[in-house]
């Protein structure tokens, strides 16, 4: 499970407080977060991504262990804290939205 943190109006959207927490299948990589995500939270397809490209919108930023890898390539893999930390790692993963 991969924990992640929304902005406050993804939380509002998707009804949860404070992180959340999803099932990541294969290698953790921001695309197979989001597709997590959506899968699990089905109120937040389009608002993260646009729904035909699958492009994250401009104006969500991913963070992971306190880097902003919001340029980096979907498929490039996560920290491996992000994926085997039995605790979340500092500045875990987070979504946030302008």
């Amino acid at each position: 499970m991969i924990r992640v943190r929304l902005p406050s109006h993804l939380r509002r959207l998707a009804q949860v407080d404070g992180e959340v927490q999803v099932p990541v299948e294969g290698p953790v990589t921001q695309r197979g977060v989001l597709d997590a995500l959506e899968a699990c939270y089905p109120v937040l397809r389009g608002t993260i991504r646009d729904h035909t490209t699958k492009k994250r919108r401009d104006f969500v930023r991913f963070f992971a262990c306190e880097e902003d890898l919001t340029h980096e390539p979907p498929d490039a893999p996560l920290p491996d804290a992000v994926a085997t930390a039995p605790e979340p790692p500092p500045g875990g993963g987070a979504l946030t939205g302008g």
